[in-house]
């Protein structure tokens, strides 16, 4: 699915001297590399405040505890996302309220958020899955007409960009209050081990998730509010900053496979490239294909695997019907958009160095099949 030892590889004098760095200064809490890595990756994101924490779903907590929101508040979730963007939102006691996904981006539905808002709405957590951004013109008008807050889980689209009607284009995870993010491995800008960050354009909250993020300190010993012990260390921030130099041309590799299996695929019978938003750059963490037949996807799988290709499927279950989040007390049938996708989504093999023959015999066996 991916090649890390490969990429690193190509790496691993610079990632050698940053971390030779981080072990000779013995600075391995929130050492110099934390804020040096804030800074560049809030550049690269266009002047975006970067608050670096522990991983995405703490990003995704934090997010949630700066709205300072009820017990019992409700927050908007996608019914298909990976389970961490409900979870954030049950472990501080607050409601998740799922929606239906678009059948073609796989994204949430601006329509569905608008039917499920009440007065009790404390935010709507919009995910850009896959690589690609959500409505953002339409869940920023709902968000804004409704002074409910936006927040845009990134972990899947670090430096996906937006298009409004207006003209304006703003990175993904810098439109809504807060976005979040992750650095797991997988991501596209991963690190070592685990690491997230926050993002925001708003100079108090931005000091206010740093105070969450480190025990609701404003200085030492002196604590306005009740936080986390989350922060990135400074060894994955220092191999962060290697990392973030090569992310440009490694989505620039990614947008290339995609382009591609989209060459090879388009037009296959009983089978979906994915969709494209016009208005939203896509970073393609995953090349997602839908299987038009209820069934076949298994098969291909099964196929595919005896062929030496890996390939995921993201998400095999929908999130309501998780047994730790039966007492949201949804039932089979009220998502059918997230329940038809999670039988029939596959993830192919998608990273900066698969090679024009890899995709090849790929989409060989595809049509084969």
């Amino acid at each position: 699915m991916l090649d890390l030892a490969a990429e690193h590889a190509a790496l691993q004098p610079a990632l050698d001297e940053a971390m030779h760095a981080v072990l000779t200064s013995a600075a391995f809490i929130q050492g110099p590399a934390v804020g040096q890595f804030a800074t560049e990756l809030g550049e690269y994101l266009g002047g975006t405040r970067v608050i670096p924490c522990a991983n995405g779903t703490d990003a995704l907590t934090l997010a949630l505890m700066s709205l300072n929101l009820p017990a019992g508040a409700e927050i908007i979730i996608p019914a298909f996302t990976y389970v961490a963007t409900l979870e954030a939102a049950a472990l501080l006691g607050l409601k998740p309220v799922l929606v239906d996904v678009r059948p073609d981006t796989f994204n949430i539905d601006p329509a569905a958020v608008e039917a499920a808002l009440t007065p009790r709405t404390g935010a709507i957590v919009a995910v850009h899955l896959f690589g690609q951004c959500a409505d953002l013109e339409a869940l920023r008008q709902i968000s804004t007409r409704h002074g409910v807050a936006l927040i845009e889980d990134n972990a899947q689209a670090i430096g996906a960009t937006f298009q409004f009607e207006n003209g304006e284009t703003t990175y993904a995870g810098a439109v809504g209050e807060i976005g979040t993010t992750s650095f797991f491995p997988s991501k596209n800008l991963g690190g070592l081990g685990d690491g997230g960050a926050l993002l925001t354009r708003d100079a108090d909250r931005a000091a206010l998730l740093h105070q969450l993020a480190n025990h609701g300190q404003s200085r030492k010993y002196h604590h306005q509010h009740i936080g986390l012990n989350s922060r990135l260390d400074t060894l994955q921030a220092a191999l962060l900053r290697v990392k973030l130099r090569q992310l440009p041309a490694n989505t620039a590799a990614r947008q290339a496979v995609a382009a591609r299996y989209d060459a090879a695929l388009a037009g296959v019978p009983g089978l979906t490239i994915p969709a494209r938003d016009p208005r939203s750059s896509h970073v393609f963490h995953q090349y997602t294909i839908q299987l038009d037949e209820a069934g076949r996807r298994d098969r291909l799988q099964h196929f595919l695997k005896s062929c030496g290709v890996p390939t995921m499927i993201y998400y095999p279950l929908p999130v309501h019907a998780q047994a730790a989040y039966a007492y949201l007390g949804y039932r089979a049938g009220q998502f059918p958009v997230a329940e038809r996708l999670c039988g029939a989504v596959l993830s192919l093999p998608i990273h900066p160095l698969l090679t024009a023959g890899q995709v090849g015999y790929i989409t060989e066996l595809l049509k084969q099949f």
